[in-house]
């Protein structure tokens, strides 16, 4: 179990993304195992792109969201924050409508950084997009 508070479950993200993109964007996150992060996505009016296809960058915001957060959850927060350097992301195939997961597991825990990978598949399995999210350890200075 990677996480700091061994007992982290989905439900302890209710209400996290209040107010913010994965809110707007109707982000949800559904699982947390042993090594991973599971979250969805709709494919809706307000992640496609004018040709009717899940956009690239809802994609990302997802990947984002997803690695961002199971990065903050590794480290102790009263210590540590967790902010993102670098994103990449392939976009494999397209999807015009119903919803998206996406499954971040880490590469590399570091002291000071993490790679993190976020695959994101459609409902029939078929896998979208390969993502990967280098995100910087930093100690809090509000502490």
């Amino acid at each position: 179990m990677i996480w700091f508070n061994k007992s982290l479950t989905a439900a302890d993200f209710a209400g996290m993304g209040k107010g913010n993109l994965g809110e707007h964007l109707g982000m949800v996150f559904t699982e947390v195992g042993p090594d991973y992060l599971k979250g969805t996505m709709p494919v809706d009016h307000r992640t496609k792109q004018p040709y009717g296809l899940l956009h690239g960058g809802a994609s990302v915001a997802l990947a984002e969201t997803l690695g961002s957060v199971g990065a903050a959850m590794v480290v102790d927060h009263q210590a540590y924050i967790c902010v993102g350097q670098e994103i990449n992301a392939n976009h494999l195939r397209s999807v015009r409508s119903g919803l998206v997961t996406g499954t971040a597991k880490p590469i590399h825990i570091g002291a000071s950084s993490q790679v993190w990978e976020i695959k994101i598949h459609d409902e029939q399995g078929h896998l979208v997009c390969i993502s990967r999210l280098t995100v910087a350890v930093l100690k809090r200075k509000d502490r």
